[in-house]
């Protein structure tokens, strides 16, 4: 560390010299050449100390430990100048004999003044100030300042900016003060230039690189993070690049080396994964058996859902094993254990699994310590684990259970391990979980050819008050439409996997292609419980209050025009001041294969859900909703093709109609079409007038995503499109033209596109480009929409 006056202090150096120099002197040694060094011992009758301002002089006597009138040999002297050294608190020592009295002469380290930082651009003072152990108005350290000096550095090289440097400075000030100036030179940030593989056949650089964490470098450099080079991220993309593999067959995988080359300048660095792929392989035979008596081998072996000929995935195993050992626990069968045994049939490129059905060792639970969760309570934290104290021990299910508390999303780390209890049979469970912020403030903006500049604000805490909870808040502003709401969410009713929701929202639009406007406000509740591994149900309640206003008013007379559509004059009619009631049950299933990622390159959504209104209210309606899609990685993984299959049908019943606040528009399901561009028209020899809505709808999406040849790392993907759907049927086709005169039939649109997805740091961009094939002459076509969403 050096001074003001350009001085190296080198407290260590200096000690030692002065060490030597007292001791020598205090012991009697002579440094006249073949001189002998005779040991010699002393006793103090009294010791003395001079130079302590702050620190008392019981406390350095009794760092010192030198007791009066006893033997006290130079040994004992070094020894207390040692303790006297080490405490950190005196930038000089001297032990100075004196007859019968021993000296102690100390210069205290000075008080800090004042911290700076110098030189900073990238970090702020407060985030360096944060890592830093040295303060103002404490005794100043030379060791604490190049620590904080290595702590400064430290974050600098995290955030890949490997040649910064960190000086610290002492600037010496009247009445024994410093000021402590840490002079930084941050230095350029090294990001990867070239992130390559070698050894890989079965799949492209391109496809490795979306694996990986880390990123290489492209021309948004300045604003992406993930391709500043960090060594320890290395270890992460290690073990996705194994994942990876091992999902896929390759059971031989390994990365056998990962290295990072800097180039001279330190400004760029250049990483090689060096991988050993092996061969795919498949299931083979699967089969169950058991070792303990009295079990139903069929009823086991009916959970086993793996095919021969199934591309191999350890994923798969573990999920056959939990549904195993979760049949035996119903049973009563405790300490059972699924052992799988692998065979390889390297001819034939297949893996034999057989079941076994075997007793495990008698050990019970007991406790679950649970500790570093200062915020969230410790229930959320137990009700991840389906074990409790006094259970049969599963290793596996412990597993599982660290893997949900890490779902949670509350804990930056969750680390879960058992460690022998206070007996043989006993374990205890150690739960060590480090928190992280759960809530978000965003503000954001969005853009869409359809409804032009908005603006957004939402608020969320998805761990409210340490329960688990979660709360929502949203606000949203288009040139068209204002969108409000909130939802509350408790994830465990009773401790029970039982979620409880409440929501409200209010929601106003100006509808393009009509002359009506709409107003909603609702509120509503719900309970979901899953079904199955994959699947959830949700049972629902919404009371709401939909109004129709603003239709084609005339100046004059306040009233919808003449030629106005009689089936929109009608539906205004309704209710007070075009505003019903609706009080209404409802029920979603979702099914989503996801959820276990047992296929990692095909995945299907189900959705099905009804909606029954007349419990009260005004309206009477029943709406049915349907969604299935499936979605396949197909070209070694470089093309994601897609298929989405949706529909709707509401229906009114007791004698009442439905309105175009409950009819459907196909609005974003069919491209190539404006909102509330297709569908049953009213007003004018051609229907072009006002968009009605229709009873019915029926889409089929069909999608490709695939690369445009540039880098991955530029975020830059295209896509392929082909949409056929409808929106169709009325309750009322009495139009302006006279009884009948709407067309509600159903007639199929058919559009095709191009696509060009942009991931850029301000939210993804995307650029639909269109063309409708097969449309009606009312139908209002747009050819090109860009939206783009962000946050900050």
């Amino acid at each position: 560390m050096a001074d003001t006056c350009g001085r190296t202090l080198r407290p260590s150096s200096r000690a030692r010299l002065l060490a030597t120099a007292v001791f020598l002197g205090a012991a009697g040694f002579s440094l006249a050449p073949l001189a002998p060094a005779v040991a010699q011992s002393f006793a103090f009758s009294g010791v003395t100390v001079e130079g302590n301002n702050r620190v008392d002089t019981t406390t350095i006597l009794s760092y010192a430990g030198i007791g009066r009138g006893g033997a006290v040999s130079a040994s004992d002297l070094n020894d207390a100048y040692q303790r006297l050294a080490r405490t950190g608190l005196f930038e000089t020592v001297e032990l100075v004999p004196q007859g019968n009295t021993l000296l102690i002469k100390v210069t205290e380290y000075p008080f800090v003044n004042i911290i700076n930082f110098e030189g900073n651009k990238v970090l702020k003072d407060e985030e360096l100030a944060a890592a830093i152990q040295s303060q103002s108005r404490k005794p100043f350290s030379p060791a604490t300042a190049e620590s904080d000096a290595a702590a400064i550095a430290e974050i600098y090289r995290i955030r890949g900016r490997l040649a910064a440097s960190v000086t610290p400075k002492v600037i010496r000030r009247d009445g024994n003060r410093v000021d402590l100036v840490f002079e930084i030179a941050e230095g350029k940030v090294v990001e990867i230039e070239r992130l390559s593989f070698v050894g890989n056949r079965a799949f492209s650089d391109r496809r490795l690189r979306q694996v990986l964490e880390t990123k290489q470098a492209g021309f948004l450099r300045a604003l992406i993070q993930r391709d500043s080079f960090v060594a320890e991220r290395l270890e992460v993309d290690k073990q996705m690049l194994t994942d990876f593999y091992r999902s896929r067959g390759y059971i031989d995988f390994q990365v056998t080396d990962a290295t990072a080359e800097t180039s001279r300048e330190r400004d760029a660095s250049f990483v090689t994964f060096t991988i050993s792929e092996g061969l795919p392989y498949t299931f083979g035979q699967i089969t169950t058996v058991s070792e303990i008596e009295g079990v139903d081998v069929a009823e086991f072996a009916a959970l086993q859902k793996i095919r021969a000929g199934q591309t191999f995935n350890p994923a798969a195993i573990e999920n056959i094993i939990a549904r195993m050992e979760n049949l035996a626990l119903k049973k009563g069968l405790n300490f059972v254990r699924i052992d799988p045994r692998i065979t390889r049939n390297d001819r034939g490129q297949a893996v034999n699994v057989e079941f076994a059905l075997v007793r495990g060792e008698r050990i019970f639970v007991e406790r679950i310590d649970i500790e570093g969760n200062a915020t969230t309570l410790d229930q959320v934290v137990r009700r991840q684990f389906r074990t409790v104290e006094g259970d049969p021990f599963n290793a596996r299910e412990i597993r599982q259970s660290a893997e949900r508390i890490r779902a949670l999303g509350f804990f930056g780390d969750a680390k879960v391990n058992a460690e022998q209890g206070s007996s043989p049979d006993q374990v205890v469970v150690n739960v060590d979980v480090q928190e992280q912020p759960t809530g978000s403030l965003g503000f954001g903006l969005s853009y869409s050819v359809a409804s032009g500049t908005g603006f957004n604000v939402n608020f969320s805490e998805r761990n409210f008050l340490g329960r688990g909870q979660a709360i929502a808040l949203s606000l949203a502003n288009t040139s068209d439409t204002q969108n409000s709401s909130f939802s509350f969410t408790e994830p465990s009713v009773l401790g029970r996997d039982l979620s409880f929701n409440i929501n409200g929202y209010y929601r106003t639009s100006d509808n393009d292609n009509a002359l009506y406007n709409t107003r909603n406000v609702g509120f509503g509740f719900g309970l979901g419980f899953p079904v199955g591994e994959q699947s959830r149900l949700d049972l629902t309640y919404r009371l709401s209050k939909d109004r129709i206003f603003d239709y084609d008013m005339n100046d004059t007379t306040g009233l919808p025009n003449a030629d106005s559509s009689p089936i929109l004059r009608a539906e205004l009619a309704q209710g007070d001041n075009g505003a019903l009631i609706t009080s209404a049950l409802g029920y979603r299933y979702n099914f989503d294969n996801r959820i276990t990622g047992l296929n990692p390159n095909t995945s299907y959504v189900l959705r099905f859900g009804q909606e029954i209104s007349g419990l009260g209210g005004d309206t009477k309606f029943l709406s049915t909703t349907a969604m299935a899609m499936a979605e396949k990685r197909v070209w070694n993984e470089e093309v994601t093709v897609r298929a989405i299959f949706e529909g709707g049908y509401v229906h009114g019943f007791s004698g009442s109609t439905t309105r175009v606040t409950e009819r459907y528009f196909g609005n974003g399901k069919i491209r190539g079409f404006e909102p509330n561009g297709i569908g049953p028209r009213d007003g004018g020899p051609t229907g072009d007038r006002d968009a009605l809505g229709g009873n019915a709808f029926a889409v089929a999406r069909f999608e490709a995503d695939f690369p445009i040849g540039l880098p991955e790392e530029y975020g830059m993907t295209g896509g392929a499109f082909l949409d056929v759907g409808s929106v169709w049927s009325l309750s009322n086709t009495d139009g302006v033209l006279g009884a009948g005169s709407v067309d509600d039939s159903f007639k199929p649109r058919v559009s095709v596109g191009l696509s060009l997805m942009w991931n850029t740091p301000m939210g993804p961009l995307r650029f639909n480009f269109s063309r409708a094939l097969v449309k009606e002459d009312f139908d209002k076509e747009q050819s090109f929409d860009v939206t783009v969403s962000t946050k900050f």
